[in-house]
């Protein structure tokens, strides 16, 4: 996904840097030019801080999108997902990280899916992450109840399971 957006802004490491911001937290960039989350506008001044650029790099972007149909389109329909993983315990969840050894491989999510459902546990929540924006891409299941012993070894057994954490 991301590889298809970064062209767009290859001349311009800075709005690629308040592009990649944008779009790896979800962040909408409204028709009137304001960037948001959900119904709250977030300042220019705080992008451009976060990514340690100038304000007007991140007008520039925002221009840059909305002059383009295809960033527009991708852009403007944006949103952020909550992920459970760090407050689970919390609500008596569990979590796994699954990590891969190539996250491009096919049927990875279903594999371990597959094994956790054998299981006759529920899975509440799953996020796999993208290889194009992370650079060690897992898949994060936040699950019903706790975990069992042998789930772990079962997932470690996959081809291609580089690691399994829990907790």
């Amino acid at each position: 996904m991301w590889s298809q957006i970064q062209p767009y802004f290859k001349e311009y490491p800075a709005q690629l840097k308040v592009a990649q911001l944008l779009f790896e937290r979800g962040l909408q960039v409204r028709e009137d030019g304001k960037v948001v989350s959900g119904g709250i506008e977030i300042p220019h001044t705080q992008i451009a801080k976060e990514v340690d650029v100038d304000r007007r790099a991140v007008d520039s972007t925002v221009q840059t999108i909305l002059a383009n149909a295809r960033l527009k389109r991708i852009y403007t329909h944006l949103k952020q997902v909550v992920l459970l993983q760090e407050v689970a315990r919390e609500f008596g969840l569990g979590v796994i990280e699954f990590v891969p050894e190539d996250a491009a491989q096919v049927g990875i999510i279903s594999d371990v899916a597959r094994i956790v459902s054998e299981k006759d546990i529920s899975i509440r929540q799953a996020l796999a992450e993208d290889p194009d924006l992370s650079d060690h891409p897992k898949l994060i299941l936040i699950i019903a109840g706790d975990i069992p012993p042998n789930l772990i070894s079962e997932l470690r057994k996959l081809p291609g399971a580089r690691s399994v954490t829990v907790y």
